[in-house]
């Protein structure tokens, strides 16, 4: 029985990942059935160009923001890089394993690759990954704890939660981080949980690790927000809990990029107020934007990285 129980366990989050992924492509696919894919198009070129380039500048801004998770990591470790490294390191592990999915693996892997390069030892390089998934979720737990709490908006069926609205969720997420940030006033060790052992991190740095998560998912929902047909009852504050719990149900899934998932909770949540068409066309924008034009600047800085690499190699040898 213990057995068995470990290996439901194991594959739990996998099984709920694909039954989330199979779900939210049934919905997708039954909105494109019911209006087609040149309506969705017709909706994305309705878009104004100014709220495309708008959308563009956010991203730029938020993929050099999504740098000082790596800027903040190398201080905590007390080493010395220069910022176009570590800026190049950052922005590549983002905007790979935003689009790839799994992100521990995915951005670990490139970390390793550089820092390594660079002369950062496995150990220092291995506080850093810890120090920068933590203040993801650190920082993504307080900001979603305060939202929901202030804004407990209700929580699509499809999802099968226990609960209607994102209250609880609220309540979890910010009593976990309070229990962390006193936890770490108490002791100067890092905290073991399970398998995870979470790094010690100075009160300051917890501050400014929850400032920085905050700032980068404020922008990156406001990329999808400029996107979206103007509507007089949609606050950017009304939208920002909706877009928080579509990319946590995303993140939770472990599909690559939320993709499917994060557009079907968005759907269930806006089309009272927009067309499902005119939603799609802009989800469509959004994830060209924010994911693939990343990806692509990404892999080609990858590229052009180990060409020159090679390069300086034969010149040397």
């Amino acid at each position: 029985m213990t057995n068995q129980w470990q290996a439901l366990k194991r594959f739990a989050p996998a099984l709920l990942g694909l039954l989330l992924f199979g779900l939210s492509l049934w919905a997708i696919n039954q909105e494109l059935h019911r209006y087609g894919w040149q309506n969705v198009l017709t909706s994305l070129q309705s878009i104004p160009r100014k709220h495309l380039l708008g959308a563009g500048v956010l991203m730029v801004i938020n993929y050099i923001f999504l740098t000082a998770y790596d800027t903040l990591a190398i201080t905590y470790v007390g080493e010395s890089l220069p910022y176009l490294k570590i800026g190049f390191v950052g922005f590549v592990s983002y905007a790979i394993s935003n689009s790839v999915g799994l992100a521990l693996l995915s951005s670990s892997a490139i970390r390793y690759r550089f820092y390594s390069q660079w002369g950062l030892s496995n150990r220092t390089i291995a506080s850093i990954i810890a120090f920068c998934n933590l203040s993801f979720w650190l920082g993504l737990l307080t900001v979603g704890g305060i939202t929901f709490l202030i804004d407990p908006l209700q929580v699509p069926s499809f999802l099968r939660l226990p609960f209607a609205s994102a209250h609880p969720l609220g309540f979890i997420f910010l009593t976990l981080t309070l229990a962390y940030l006193w936890l770490s006033l108490l002791s100067r060790q890092s905290l073991q949980i399970g398998k995870w052992r979470l790094p010690h991190v100075p009160l300051y740095l917890s501050l400014w690790q929850i400032i920085i998560t905050a700032i980068d998912w404020g922008l990156a929902a406001a990329i999808l927000y400029i996107l979206l047909p103007s509507h007089s009852s949609l606050s950017y504050p009304g939208f920002f809990g909706i877009y928080l719990l579509a990319q946590i149900v995303g993140l939770i899934s472990n599909v690559p990029g939320g993709l499917g998932i994060f557009e079907t909770v968005i759907l269930l949540s806006l089309t009272p107020l927009f067309s499902s068409v005119q939603l799609l066309g802009a989800l469509l924008a959004y994830r060209v934007i924010y994911f693939w034009i990343p990806l692509l600047l990404a892999t080609l800085s990858l590229g052009f990285y180990e060409g020159f690499r090679q390069v300086q190699a034969k010149l040397h040898s």
